[in-house]
């Protein structure tokens, strides 16, 4: 797709700056500019500022907040010549707790004392759409690269404590010398197609009237074809011939690429696996007009800012190309 980058978390030209990962003297220089940025990460939420909800909580590296990190910040980058870094603060525990932690869609938002009123830890789903390219694609690499730190403390190799190395893009083990680097999984999330018609499925336990397109996790020794067809039969029973990629995104809940493919039905009985997903159906053309319309009772149209909203859109608008 000619558009393919102005997906949500599409790529903004960030510069990584991956020759200075290893440079300490750089990197504790740019932790000492006043003009740096440091992202505060709470229990996956970062910190966003503003009533719209619509610009990271920037704060500087020797703010209070960060007296709560036990691991080093994680630079993310150049911004137009200024430093970004996020830092995971979860040890700190807000005066009030929220049942919705850990939800798909969790409202709730957290205030730490002495920050202005509207900066406040929010879920990014929730505020993904109202991010410019730059800020999202910031939060994006800072919500997956802070998941992955919170899941891979231990070396993989023998099981001892890893320390952050690189800038936080690698871990190392003491004790036996492994290195580990962040991790993303490749998913296919497919577009498939049977004349006027496109397949939806839902997973169980998504809110009521989620409906989405098929997408699954690509398997070792396979590619991203033949990923889209092997899910779209396990989970639905349809059969995929022709598959053109169309664009990817990725998805930071936690760390996922997801490839957007288009997949060219040549059957149509559905026999869905109810392990896979709990419902899926073939919606035409109108049908899916009325649903973005918000004029379908069985269906929600596909969340803003996912790909899946993306390319159904683009479906409609005929620009796949």
């Amino acid at each position: 797709m000619k558009i393919a980058e102005t997906v949500t978390f599409g790529g903004s030209g960030l510069d990584r700056a991956a020759q200075l990962r290893g440079n300490a003297e750089a990197l504790a220089g740019m932790l000492a500019d006043t003009t740096t940025g440091v992202l505060p990460i709470w229990r996956g939420k970062p910190l966003i500022a503003g009533e719209e909800r619509t610009a990271p909580g920037w704060l500087a590296a020797d703010h209070e907040i960060f007296a709560h990190a036990d691991e080093a910040p994680i630079f993310l980058g150049l911004d137009e010549g200024v430093a970004r870094f996020a830092r995971d603060i979860s040890t700190w525990e807000p005066a009030e707790a929220a049942e919705t932690l850990g939800a798909f869609l969790d409202p709730s938002e957290q205030h730490f004392p002495g920050l202005p009123s509207d900066h406040r830890f929010s879920e990014l789903r929730a505020i993904m759409t109202g991010l410019n390219p730059r800020d999202a694609e910031l939060i994006a690499t800072a919500k997956a690269v802070s998941a992955w730190h919170d899941t891979h403390g231990f070396c993989a190799r023998c099981g001892a404590k890893s320390e952050i190395t690189m800038a936080g893009w690698q871990r190392d083990c003491a004790a036996c010398g492994g290195h580990h680097f962040p991790r993303t999984d490749p998913v296919v999330i497919m577009l498939i197609t049977r004349g006027n018609s496109v397949l939806m499925g839902r997973s169980p336990g998504w809110p009521e009237g989620m409906y989405s397109l098929l997408a699954g996790f690509i398997e070792p020794g396979e590619t991203m074809e033949a990923a889209v067809r092997r899910e779209t039969f396990e989970e639905a029973g349809v059969e995929v011939g022709a598959v053109e990629y169309l664009a990817s995104q990725p998805w930071p809940f936690p760390a996922s690429l997801m490839f957007g493919a288009h997949g060219h039905a040549t059957s149509s009985e559905i026999k869905i696996d109810p392990e896979e997903i709990e419902d899926a159906f073939w919606v035409t053309r109108e049908e899916m007009l009325e649903t973005f319309a918000g004029n379908n009772p069985k269906m929600k149209p596909a969340r803003e800012g996912a790909i899946a909203h993306f390319i159904l859109l683009n479906w409609l608008r005929d620009r796949l190309d």
